[in-house]
């Protein structure tokens, strides 16, 4: 019980802190953020993507969700987001959240998270995304 009550407390903060990174991409508009994106390399309807992943996937945890699935999208957008833009700015500074959020995602992923989860409510297989 308390591994539930520890993941479940790791999913709602994971949640919380993709659903308000999501938010603040909309902060004075999404055009600042396909123009960050653009500036970092990438296509700018990654902005998109992302952002959206963000909001709804950031949900999604907080309520249970797919937290499985979602969990690997926050792990790859995580471990992109080290490589391509982070990794040379350092660890302090530079990519020791993002780090942080991978390592967490990856929890969620591998583990799953049943406590207090919508997740429960589905028909079978689903129960496991």
């Amino acid at each position: 019980m308390k591994t539930e009550i520890g993941l479940l407390l790791l999913r709602i903060v994971v949640g919380i802190t993709f659903l308000i990174h999501g938010l603040d991409k909309f902060n004075g508009g999404i055009e600042g953020t396909v123009a960050s994106f653009v500036d970092m390399g990438f296509p700018g309807f990654l902005a998109y993507v992302v952002t959206f992943a963000e909001v709804l996937g950031g949900l999604a945890l907080i309520i249970g969700l797919f937290t499985r699935v979602v969990s690997i999208v926050f792990a790859i957008i995580m471990g992109v987001a080290i490589y391509q833009v982070k990794l040379s700015a350092g660890f302090l500074g530079g990519y020791e959240l993002d780090l942080v959020l991978l390592a967490s995602s990856l929890m969620l992923a591998l583990s799953g998270s049943r406590l207090v989860a919508v997740n429960r409510l589905l028909p079978g297989g689903l129960k496991k995304l």
